[in-house]
């Protein structure tokens, strides 16, 4: 005699886990990684292994003493916002501070909501965020790129970054022809990673390659990703073609600083992003929109974060005015 067998949903399943999808993730940023390792030496190991172990030892002590709850760190995702906190910071940053950030992070960014899943702001950007406003001169101390150097701590030279560089001299009154021949070759610099500035952000070749794993292994998809960048780039072409003696060419926006890191590792974020395709669409070209009116009309040379975790805050309404069609919906006329 068969039975009917009746279970609680889902009742479609996939290969794909919370840990499988982590993970990739960490695969996808391993070019990032090699590729700091080899502008910034033994420092960017430094930061990036204190990081990912101060990330999962809070997030260690928070489960297991105050929250009492299963310990859940082997899942990937203090691993991953451990790499991407390191990834937001200069590779000269003391170990006190880096452990500041990964109790902001982990501590409050994340458990303090619930843990994985439940966040409302990606945890590695208010952890960034919050050294940044705490400690202004540590996080905007931009050791120069030594290939192959491995230099110590103490005998790392600092510069600015190109976005400071631009912003410096505009603010000075220079125009951008002027203030463009101490950033030579820019665009092959920052496509490689031969710049001043943050361990993950040196690179945007780098980060292009692990973005194009995460799209053929599904874990992104493309809607936030071409909207934030789409949305940018159309911006800053609007202020170049109406002042190019004030305004940089789009380019220069879209590789220079955190923008390739932002768009694809940190807006993509499942937890922090919409669930629908239109409001990806929204959540990225606000971002983009964002980013560049803080850069080109705020005091900080960057925006990306700043414009991330805003357009975060706004993921509850976008999930509510766009829900995707329930299976077996009737949609009325």
């Amino acid at each position: 005699m068969n039975l009917l067998k009746i279970s609680g949903s889902p009742h479609v399943h996939t290969d794909n886990s919370v840990k499988g999808i982590m993970y990739g993730v960490i695969y996808a940023m391993i070019p990032a990684l090699l590729v700091s390792i080899y502008f910034f030496g033994l420092d960017a190991i430094r930061v990036t292994v204190l990081s990912v172990v101060m990330c999962l030892l809070v997030e260690y002590l928070i489960q297991k003493y105050v929250l009492k709850t299963t310990v859940t760190i082997s899942d990937g995702s203090a691993i991953i916002t451990g790499i991407l906190l390191a990834f937001n910071v200069p590779s000269n940053l003391p170990w006190h501070i880096i452990l500041i950030g990964a109790i902001v992070a982990i501590g409050i960014g994340k458990m303090s909501f619930g843990g994985v899943g439940k966040n409302i702001f990606n945890p590695a950007l208010v952890g960034r965020v919050f050294l940044l406003i705490s400690f202004p001169v540590q996080m905007t101390s931009w050791p120069i790129p030594v290939p192959l150097g491995g230099k110590a701590l103490t005998d790392a030279i600092t510069g600015p970054t190109p976005l400071g560089i631009m912003k410096e001299g505009l603010s000075a009154g220079k125009t951008v022809s002027e203030i463009m021949p101490q950033i030579p070759d820019y665009v092959q610099n920052m496509l490689v990673g031969f710049q001043g500035g943050s361990l993950g952000e040196v690179s945007a070749l780098a980060l292009l390659l692990g973005a194009i794993y995460m799209l053929i292994r599904k874990i992104i998809t493309w809607h936030t990703p071409v909207a934030f960048i789409g949305s940018a780039f159309i911006f800053a072409s609007i202020l170049y073609l109406v002042d190019p003696a004030r305004f940089v060419d789009p380019f220069f926006h879209m590789l220079t600083g955190g923008m390739m890191l932002g768009v694809f590792f940190m807006a993509t974020d499942m937890v922090t992003s919409p669930m629908s395709a239109k409001g990806q669409l929204i959540f990225g070209a606000g971002a983009g929109i964002l980013t560049i009116l803080i850069r080109v009309f705020g005091a900080y040379p960057e925006g990306v974060s700043f414009a991330i975790l805003i357009m975060n805050a706004f993921v509850p309404l976008l999930d509510r005015g766009f829900k995707p069609k329930r299976f077996g919906e009737v949609v009325k006329a």
